[in-house]
């Protein structure tokens, strides 16, 4: 078998289907002022060559972990089947179905204060979280 002249051919990425029922629509949700600072990441990664997808979505994960017990994780990926997305502010929103059980309606925020800056997680399911505000229990 000759593998030289052997070919790869470039993968169709999944295309999500964003959810629209009104039931579930606004069940994951961006603020204004956090969408705008995804877009502005994923600007400036284009601009440093760190190339990112125009069809990946912003993946929202829960992770165990943390003083509380999970954590909030947030990257571009691509979407996958089972994938629960959801448009907001021009962006998709991408949930796996174990982590939509604790996010669901959940709103995120960015916040730029004394304190920090960073995304925040206005989730209506927890129970308690840490001090530091980066994990928390259901």
């Amino acid at each position: 078998m000759d593998t030289a002249t052997s070919e790869t051919t470039p993968t169709t990425p999944f295309v999500p289907e964003v959810i629209t029922d009104p039931a579930m629509v606004g069940a994951l949700t961006l603020t204004e002022l956090a969408a705008e600072k995804v877009h502005e990441i994923r600007v400036t990664e284009n601009e440093d060559d760190d190339n990112i997808p125009d069809h990946y979505v912003l993946r929202v994960t829960v992770k165990g972990g943390g003083c509380s017990g999970f954590q909030y994780d947030l990257f571009f990926d691509d979407a996958t089947p089972g994938d629960y997305v959801f448009e907001t502010q021009g962006i998709n929103l991408a949930a796996d179905q174990m982590s939509f059980m604790y996010l669901m309606g959940t709103a995120i925020d960015y916040v730029d204060g004394l304190s920090g800056a960073g995304f925040k997680f206005n989730n209506p399911n927890i129970t308690g979280s840490c001090g530091c505000g980066s994990s928390f229990s259901v």
